[in-house]
């Protein structure tokens, strides 16, 4: 969807939240802002700039013992998905700015999108219900408040318009948006455009952060930033059902928080690094899978159901780590690991538990090609013995189920080379491979070819 393109905006500004100094003393990779079919608004108050992006994907058949409603269909698939994004913004003053993007998805997903935890492909629509009618998916104040006197340069995005910005200072920023515009980025791995396309590898697999099924949310975000950290807290609106389109307007009985504390220090001396710690809580309306289980023994339900439950707020937290380290000025690490509780519902991203993922993004300067990335990564999922029990009775998730479970982690391993062919105009092959789906030893190994085309003007 549309949010991955966020990792692209905040991730250029790191250098420019950081120590000035430092940044210029530290090896940091070199990843230059893409080009674009038509040249963006400069010095201007006003931005207006779009992107479109198009995922083709396939697979060949593969094993299956046997498959449920929520299987990946083990005979050959193809499908091509579609996110096109007109973002726009005005600065009204010196410290405020409205942004307003608007976004049409379409186009198909393999099985319909079910089947894998670590689904192939972020851009998809998670509910094939959903109309191709384009739909408000960001529109937000930012409000900026100057915490010292003197600045640093901040290269404009949709995001932020401000040429410069304050170093220390506070960022609140109301409305609509993704979590992960702001929670969670990655300079290395969190953009379906230029980089990846697993969802586990894109963004912590665990972070089970409030959206919509399209992948965002209403709330309220602080931001603080010193010069070499910063923290983050965000409390927003959760949706009324697991992967549902509309969000619950009572925040006092339905609500997410987030935490993020970021640390920009590398590991290495004298190479640019970062270290991101992040907590959240989500209280919504989701059901407890040790009693969906033991409904089923009783003979209540004739099948474990996650959903067969009165209207009730419960309790999900979870944790996570993400790091980037700068290696050489044309090759950059990253890496995550993820927990939550594992007893509650899996509501709005995946159904992760458990997760830990790296992997290494070359820049093509090394080869004069600058425009040029590629990357590979390997991401392992995990879920906890009461969602596992769920699975092996039977149940189904709003992903997965393939009416039986023999139980294993879902390993995964990407690769892609994102080439530059003119202007905005970007092509990129891919291939992911996938062992147990789902978490099923009795299904797979399944292998995933794609190709990408990107547009940006």
């Amino acid at each position: 969807m549309g949010w991955s393109s966020a990792a692209c905006a905040q991730a250029a500004n790191v250098e420019q939240k950081g120590d000035e100094s430092s940044a210029k003393s530290a090896e940091t990779p070199r990843d230059d802002p893409p080009e674009r079919m038509f040249p963006t608004l400069r010095d201007s108050r006003f931005w207006l700039s779009g992107q479109a992006n198009f995922i083709f994907q396939t697979h060949p058949p593969f094993e299956a013992k046997y498959s449920g409603k929520n299987s990946l269909k083990p005979r050959y698939e193809k499908a091509t998905s579609r996110v096109l994004t007109l973002y726009t913004g005005v600065r009204l003053n010196d410290s405020t700015e409205l942004l307003l993007d608007v976004e049409e998805a379409g186009g198909a997903a393999l099985s319909t999108g079910l089947g894998l935890a670590g689904f192939t492909n972020l851009d998809i629509v998670r509910n094939p219900l959903l109309g191709k009618a384009p739909y408000v998916a960001r529109g937000m104040f930012h409000k900026l408040i100057a915490l010292s006197d003197d600045k640093v340069e901040n290269q404009r995005s949709f995001l932020s318009l401000f040429d410069q910005l304050p170093r220390r200072r506070l960022e609140i920023r109301v409305g609509k948006f993704s979590m992960v515009d702001f929670f969670d980025v990655n300079s290395v791995g969190s953009d379906t455009h230029f980089q990846f396309t697993n969802w586990t590898i894109d963004d912590n697999g665990a972070y089970d952060y409030a959206a919509d099924t399209r992948g965002y949310t209403v709330g309220v975000t602080a931001d603080y930033e010193d010069r070499n950290w910063g923290f983050r807290f965000a409390e927003t609106l959760m949706p009324k059902l697991a992967n549902g389109i509309d969000l619950v307007w009572q925040p006092w009985k339905a609500h997410a928080e987030n935490f993020e504390f970021e640390l920009r220090r590398g590991l290495i001396a004298k190479k640019s690094g970062i270290i991101r710690l992040l907590g959240y809580t989500n209280n919504a309306n989701m059901g407890i899978y040790r009693e969906a289980v033991e409904r089923f023994v009783e003979g209540i339900d004739l099948i474990p159901d996650i959903t067969a439950h009165p209207w009730r707020i419960t309790r999900k937290y979870g944790f996570g780590v993400n790091a980037e380290q700068t290696l050489t000025r044309t090759l950059a690490a990253f890496g995550r690991w993820g927990w939550d509780n594992g007893k509650t519902e899996s509501f709005a991203y995946t159904e992760v538990d458990m997760t830990f993922s790296g992997g290494l993004g070359f820049y093509g300067a090394k080869w004069h090609r600058k425009q040029d990335r590629a990357g590979v990564a390997f991401v392992t999922n995990g879920i906890k013995k009461d969602h596992q029990n769920y699975l092996v009775h039977g149940g189904y998730g709003f992903l997965i189920g393939d009416g039986a479970l023999t139980c294993g982690r879902e390993n995964i391993l990407e690769s892609y080379y994102t080439a530059h062919v003119w202007r905005g105009i970007y092509v990129a092959p891919g291939v992911q491979y996938i062992a147990n789906p789902a978490y099923n030893k009795d299904r797979g190994p399944v292998v995933v070819p794609s190709f990408r085309l990107h547009l940006e003007f």
